[in-house]
């Protein structure tokens, strides 16, 4: 599929699990302007640093992942005046892994001892060969779930 991207969403794995339960992603405490970026076809991986936001415990696992559905942004309402911004996706029913084994194969950690670092900003782009690899290691066949 030509100009199909791949992404990484940092996201607590309590809140994982209910992007997981809805079919959907939401990035950056809701906001839209990630959300714009990822199309329908590209795949999609969250990572998750802690259990959850803002005191949990640390997690450090790829924690869902699947493909972008139709790529619509739309508006939900969680109540308490929070509209977060969300667009769906079709995750596999896959296991968890850790990072830390993937460390030195993941081509987007430059630096091994301060490999968090391309997570701060909550999203991320990665190369479709860094994406096989977490595919791989979360029990994904990359060349059939996402179509390469």
């Amino acid at each position: 599929m030509p100009g199909k991207q791949f992404w990484i969403g940092v996201v607590s794995r309590a809140h994982v699990q209910i992007g997981l339960e809805g079919g959907f992603v939401q990035l950056n405490h809701g906001k839209k302007a990630p959300l714009q970026k990822l199309r329908a076809g590209d795949g999609f991986v969250y990572y998750s640093p802690k259990t959850s936001f803002p005191d949990g415990e640390p997690c450090q696992m790829f924690t869902a992942i699947g493909i972008i559905k139709n790529g619509e942004v739309y508006q939900a309402d969680m109540g308490d005046n929070f509209h977060p911004f969300r667009i769906d996706v079709h995750f596999f029913n896959t296991k968890e892994i850790a990072i830390k084994p993937l460390l030195e194969k993941l081509s987007f950690i430059n630096d091994k001892v301060h490999w968090g670092a391309p997570f701060r900003f909550g999203n991320l782009k990665v190369s479709a060969q860094d994406f096989k690899i977490i595919a791989d290691a979360m029990g994904c066949s990359f060349d059939h779930d996402f179509g390469e």
